[in-house]
């Protein structure tokens, strides 16, 4: 009988089992610290030394898409001296490693990471520097993308309109999400109408869409003394750059606290590189669609602990913002 992981569907004999890919860690201790997306664990070693293993979705992310985003990590610590996680190869010399640990049909795919030290910052405490500096971060990943030469076989996904917001979308369909009453959906089919038109207008120039971290949250932020690390690159791919703002204050778009936030993120994004008066006007867009997107994900992720600790007032909470938007946009 399997020992399932509290919720992932993975088995912790499996897993265990697993870790001989990587050497060194036949007798770690397996601690489930994350289940949103993948799942993420911290590995205890013998020797008092921690590591961290990402169990990938199956089906979210090929093989390909995941070394391109670990490449692109490096990249930016290589190029830019941003601190973002270091991959681990195994013993065949790979960084990506696969093997069955659940029920699923194919192999999961697994990254082997150093453990960072630090803390993410927190809603109650003053955010100002968080979010100034990841506005800084984000900006510095805009540059690093404009002059990177991304190599031939790179892939990952496109956040656009479409990806997001039609039935398939990648997230999910956002229609199904739980509480989308027939009065909330009226509400939600009128704002992915005028985000498809403005989006469209907006139009994806090189100087406003490209590759981005797309998940550039306080969740993937560590603060370690002085230094602050980005982790999480899993969601990364190409989209407009404005839509690591709307990433970044992902489920608190409603916060009294958010134009001062959005305030010191802007502050810090001109440390490092100009915006256009164009790409600012057009933030509470990219909100409205990264908000679309999460009412997408907790539908088509409802097994998970996080989507569901979300899902009771969500659509109610998002039809308040979409309204706000349609008002402010002429379209109500």
């Amino acid at each position: 009988m399997m020992a399932l992981i509290e919720n992932t569907g993975i088995d912790r004999d499996k897993l265990l089992a697993a870790l001989t890919a990587w050497p060194g860690l036949a007798r770690a201790q397996c601690t489930l610290i994350n289940h949103t997306e993948n799942a993420t664990f911290r590995l205890d070693l013998p020797d008092g030394s921690k590591k961290i293993l990402r169990v990938h979705r199956p089906g979210y992310n090929s093989e390909l898409a995941i070394t391109s985003e670990l490449t692109w990590a490096k990249a930016l610590r290589t190029d830019m001296a941003v601190q973002t996680p270091i991959a681990i190869a195994g013993n065949n010399g790979h960084l990506l490693q696969s093997a069955h640990v659940s029920g699923a049909n194919a192999p999961q795919f697994m990254v082997l990471f150093e453990f960072e030290e630090g803390n993410e910052p927190q809603e109650n405490e003053n955010l100002s520097r968080a979010f100034v500096e990841l506005g800084r971060l984000a900006a510095t990943a805009h540059n690093h993308v404009q002059q990177w030469q991304m190599p031939v076989s790179f892939e990952r996904m496109r956040w656009t309109a479409s990806s997001i917001l039609d039935p398939n979308g990648l997230w999910g369909d956002w229609r199904k999400a739980p509480g989308m009453t027939e009065q909330f959906r009226s509400t939600f089919d009128r704002l992915d109408a005028l985000l498809r038109q403005r989006l469209a207008e907006f139009g994806q120039v090189q100087d406003r869409y490209g590759l981005i971290h797309a998940d550039m949250r306080l969740a993937n932020l560590l603060v370690d003394g002085r230094h602050i690390k980005l982790i999480d690159f899993d969601d990364c791919g190409f989209c407009w750059y404005m839509y690591d703002f709307a990433a970044a204050i992902s489920f608190i778009e409603d916060s009294p606290e958010i134009p001062a936030l959005k305030a010191a993120w802007l502050r810090g994004y001109r440390k490092e590189r100009t915006l256009a008066e164009a790409d600012e006007a057009e933030m509470d867009t990219f909100v409205m669609l990264r908000r679309m997107a999460l009412t997408a994900w907790i539908g088509s992720h409802s097994e998970t602990p996080f989507a569901q600790s979300l899902a009771g007032d969500f659509v109610r909470r998002g039809a308040k913002l979409a309204q706000d938007y349609l008002l402010r946009f002429g379209a109500a």
